[in-house]
């Protein structure tokens, strides 16, 4: 189906918001004006709404195949849909792991029977996740891979580091990393601070990251590798990035919405929903994370969308899995707090969620420009709702946000031109 998109609101490149029409002509942006008319195409009323390019979020967990009780490709795209996204990034750490040609080829062709918006598997660097044996990258870049990691583990072994870095940029594909030094995690479930003191629950050191980042760093330097950092958490890890940037090192970062808004502080006693790894850090690093993403050390924010089950939640602090779910809240979180607090633009804020990660790793997406790819989210910025998991499209409902008040909720998401979520409407 063709539409044109009437009465909304756009960004142009000085921040501001202009009124214009948005035509969608077979999956692609055909036409931005003023006054438009329809030519065959269903119209879509959006007086008021804005019009962003398409979030993009390249670091989720799907939990398909092997942890299907938590999430699948098709809730876990349903609720992209709903949150703004239009495409994601699903982390391997699945059983199987797609870590060989043959499940990579699977795991593509479910994408492709199931999901709701555009996903791009990440292929494993080693097999099993387990950093003892490197995978066949090409084989995996041939089969979809769209990079390598071994997310959910960080990479012990310098060494093995190293060659995968050495063997990624042959065929010009990056390296993605989880940094945590297992001999420093201590049998940590929270930040090594103020509530890990209090409480009494042992805890994961910030250097437990920062030593890896600072090691990787210079690995990949001496590779010639895009090396990208998943979810940083500390100040000292923005530093080594910093450092790493200044010195032309080819290295990237992103940071998860909860490391901008929360701090170890801030967690409510023995609840496993202020659980995730990295943890909640503390009020100061928190506050070089924020320095960082405004000063261009950190390229964009990614969810570390992670849902678990009730009954796992359940469990408390200490044996309860790391991990909460975002992509249905983080924009409206993301405005009512950065944004209307003042402490950044729209502008920058699309920029972080759309814009910059489709221009780090060299997408499609990311833009709303004639003759490209109709990803499309209309947002109402005056709309203010309380975070309701039950209301949640993915079957995870673990969120240290519920009952917190936002404003400025996607309600419409176009992706290569279907409407695939739009609320009180039936879609394509």
């Amino acid at each position: 189906m063709n539409w044109l998109i009437k009465d909304v609101k756009m960004l142009n490149d000085l921040g501001e918001l202009k009124d214009v029409d948005v035509r969608i002509q077979d999956g692609m942006i055909a036409e931005v004006g003023s006054d438009l008319e329809s030519d065959g195409e269903e119209e879509f009323a959006a007086e008021g709404l804005l019009i962003s390019p398409g979030f993009v979020d390249l670091h989720i967990h799907l939990r398909e195949p092997g942890g299907e009780e938590k999430e699948t490709i098709e809730t876990g795209t349903k609720a992209a849909a709903k949150g703004g996204f239009t495409t994601v990034a699903s982390m391997p750490n699945t059983n199987p792991v797609p870590d060989n040609e043959e499940q990579m080829r699977w795991l593509m062709q479910r994408i492709e029977e199931k999901a709701h918006v555009n996903v791009l598997p990440y292929g494993a660097i080693t097999a099993g996740l387990k950093g003892e044996e490197l995978n066949d990258f090409e084989a995996l870049k041939q089969a979809g891979a769209f990079a390598f990691t071994d997310d959910g583990v960080g990479i012990q072994s310098a060494g093995m580091m190293y060659e995968a870095m050495k063997k990624a940029a042959a065929i010009e594909m990056p390296i993605v990393a989880h940094c945590e030094d297992n001999s420093l995690i201590y049998g940590g479930a929270v930040h090594e601070g103020t509530f890990s003191k209090q409480s009494g629950i042992p805890g994961i050191p910030s250097i437990c990251e920062s030593v890896q980042i600072a090691r990787d760093v210079l690995l990949a330097e001496a590779a010639n590798c895009h090396y990208h950092v998943c979810h940083i958490s500390t100040k000292e890890s923005v530093r080594t990035v910093r450092d790493a940037k200044r010195a032309g090192i080819k290295v990237t970062a992103e940071v998860s919405p909860h490391h901008l808004l929360l701090c170890d502080e801030d967690i409510k006693g023995d609840d496993a929903h202020y659980k995730m790894n990295p943890p909640l850090r503390s009020k100061e690093d928190r506050e070089a994370l924020i320095e960082g993403l405004l000063d261009g050390t950190i390229d964009f924010i990614a969810t570390d969308h992670a849902p678990h089950t009730a009954a796992e939640k359940a469990r408390g602090m200490k044996a309860a899995p790391f991990g909460i779910v975002g992509l249905e809240t983080a924009f409206p979180l993301l405005y009512t707090h950065f944004v209307k607090q003042g402490l950044c633009t729209l502008k920058q804020l699309i920029d972080w969620m759309s814009v910059a990660p489709s221009k780090t790793f060299n997408l499609k997406s990311g833009t709303l420009e004639t003759g490209k790819p109709a990803d499309i989210t209309l947002i109402d910025l005056e709309k203010e709702q309380k975070i309701d998991p039950a209301t949640f499209a993915s079957k995870g409902k673990n969120t240290p946000f519920a009952g917190w008040s936002c404003q400025g909720w996607p309600v419409a998401t176009f992706v290569s031109g279907k409407l695939t979520w739009a609320k009180g409407r039936d879609c394509e």
